[in-house]
């Protein structure tokens, strides 16, 4: 039935599932679930307790077997996500200067972060526009800074450690690529997320991965006489973490949530995977995009394109409105990032996503294009 701009696609048609989120992403019922089953055991009991922390030193195990980290790499927790995380590294990670990559909306931020804090020099800025990727290039510097996944324009960053450079650390934002892509433990030290996307779980805490030499820094810094608030230390973030629990009470549902979804993730076949899983879901969408008329990938560099965050522009069809109907009809968050703008949507399609309802909101989409264009 159409009516002005208001049409129902047909339900046959429709995702089993519409939930397309960049983050907050989808939660799997199964994840839903062991939460319920544990709600009279674990929800609402002491953190400080062995319950909890035995929940804790599972996650921890299971993170290290997902990203075979070597033995010496550790686990940190903290509260307040990714972007808690950049103030913490900026006092607990970065000793005078470090170099960012600054290739769209949250990588900008970090930088920003730093640029501004006073205890440390001014950061060397390496910039690309929306939809490119720029470089590092090594120098005096001891960290370099940068994303594996820019959520906002849906890239794929470079992690690699620059040539030459043995001492500085590697510093890698993964929040939209955790559990989604692979990476090098040689070739990064600190590989921080939240666990709101690839995780399925809620916001608000940081897990950082965290090699020997990025140890050896927190454990310098900490002992340098650098103040930092509490609740942003990274030295105690680390002898909590080896505790099995954290600083601040943390949400022991996110736990939970994160618990189950890295269960599922290792009984599945573990990061290889996933990262297929979520190549075949956005090989999807970009093979459509670029057999399109209407559509094609806002990257344009194939080998830059996200497999987990799929950015496309329209012609001739207005995406706002696309996505306004899209959501009338059950299928959440096909937006794109509010900054970026442009006629635009985002899809993103982290391991919980089933790559069969990323076909269905393909043809869901061509139903639409066909009606509005």
């Amino acid at each position: 039935m159409e009516n002005g701009n208001k049409i129902s696609i047909p339900y046959g048609m429709l995702p089993s599932d519409g939930r397309f989120g960049a983050g907050p992403s989808k939660v799997r019922r199964e994840q839903i679930d062991v939460l319920v089953s544990l709600s009279a055991t674990l929800l609402g009991s002491s953190h400080r307790q062995e319950p909890v922390k035995n929940l804790m030193a599972t996650i921890k195990s299971g993170l290290k077997t997902l990203f075979a980290l070597p033995d010496g790499w550790e686990v940190l927790f903290g509260n307040g996500g990714a972007s808690f995380f950049w103030d913490a590294a900026s006092f607990g990670l970065i000793r005078n200067r470090s170099e960012h990559l600054v290739f769209g909306e949250f990588s900008a931020k970090f930088a920003d972060i730093v640029s501004r804090t006073p205890h440390l020099d001014t950061p060397v800025l390496l910039s690309a526009p929306a939809g490119d990727a720029p470089l590092p290039v090594a120098g005096d510097v001891d960290a370099y800074c940068f994303t594996h996944n820019e959520t906002s324009t849906g890239v794929r960053g470079h992690i690699g450690r620059p040539d030459g450079d043995v001492d500085a650390l590697v510093v890698v934002d993964a929040t939209s690529a955790a559990g989604c892509m692979p990476w090098d433990t040689r070739s990064v030290d600190v590989y921080y997320f939240s666990p709101h996307k690839g995780f399925g779980a809620d916001g608000g805490t940081w897990v950082a991965l965290c090699s020997p030499r990025a140890v050896s820094r927190i454990v310098e810094l900490g002992d340098s006489g650098r103040w930092c608030p509490p609740s942003l230390d990274l030295g105690i973030a680390l002898t909590n973490s080896r505790a099995n629990q954290t600083y601040n009470t943390q949400s022991v549902t996110t736990m939970i949530l994160l618990n189950e979804q890295i269960r599922w993730m290792l009984s599945n076949g573990g990061l290889q995977w996933c990262t297929e899983r979520v190549g075949l879901s956005s090989g999807i969408l970009y093979d459509w995009a670029d057999s399109h008329d209407a559509v094609k990938p806002f990257v344009t560099n194939r080998a830059l394109r996200s497999p987990v965050v799929v950015a496309l522009d329209f012609k001739n069809v207005n995406a706002a409105a696309l996505s306004r109907i899209l959501r009338d009809n059950g299928i959440l968050d096909v937006e794109p990032y509010r900054k970026i703008g442009g006629n635009q949507l985002r899809v993103s399609v982290f391991p919980s996503v089933e790559p069969d309802d990323v076909s269905r909101l393909v043809t869901c989409m061509d139903y639409l294009i066909e009606r509005i264009g």
